[in-house]
């Protein structure tokens, strides 16, 4: 006997119907450069638990499909994202130019991330304003971190505070730190702004 795989979908539907109002919009996550397909995945599942609207990711490697409907039934990232990249806006992009040319021409405010001083505005994570009508937050490759072209496209740059010898969390850690800021802030401002609160 088959098993009917249309309750589940229209549960699902639902859900996503449910949480519509919560997500954070115009907020989209940038990745430039991620070395492994299970950090992408990890991010992805971040951005979807915590509302962000968009992920964008610079693969100047050509490491993905350049086809949004395929990324999202594309087996390397639908098990690492806990198939969330089914249910989220992923957009490839194959240069930080022309990343960063679609986010100004769309009227986006960049700020990147980094466990170091690198920006001309440098702030903690937890006493900055992420209220913008327009955000995008990048974050950098595993290694070499973000360029210099992210850094100085930036608004300001955003640190984790850290207090360990070791001064870097990984991937899916620090866009989640992040991110989680981030979302609470946009969400109180939505709510304030339409109402809700």
């Amino acid at each position: 006997m088959m098993k009917d795989n249309s309750s589940d979908k229209s549960a699902l539907r639902k859900r996503a119907n449910e949480i519509k109002d919560f997500t954070c919009k115009n907020l989209i996550v940038v990745l430039e450069n991620p070395k492994t397909l299970k950090n992408i995945g990890s991010v992805v599942r971040n951005v979807n638990a915590l509302g962000a609207e968009k992920v964008y990711i610079v693969d100047e490697s050509g490491a993905l499909p350049d086809d949004w409907q395929y990324m999202r039934h594309w087996n390397p990232l639908v098990k690492p994202s806990a198939s969330a990249v089914k249910w989220s806006f992923v957009k490839r992009f194959i240069s930080t130019q022309s990343c960063i040319e679609h986010l100004e021409s769309n009227k986006f405010e960049s700020i990147a991330t980094s466990p170091h001083v690198k920006g001309k505005v440098n702030v903690e994570l937890s006493k900055g304003d992420y209220t913008q009508k327009r955000l995008a937050v990048w974050f950098g490759n595993e290694s070499k971190g973000l360029s210099e072209q992210v850094i100085e496209s930036s608004s300001l740059c955003v640190s984790i505070p850290m207090f360990g010898i070791i001064e870097s969390l990984n991937l899916g850690t620090s866009s989640g730190i992040v991110l989680y800021e981030i979302t609470k802030q946009r969400r109180e401002f939505q709510d304030r702004k339409y109402g809700r609160i």
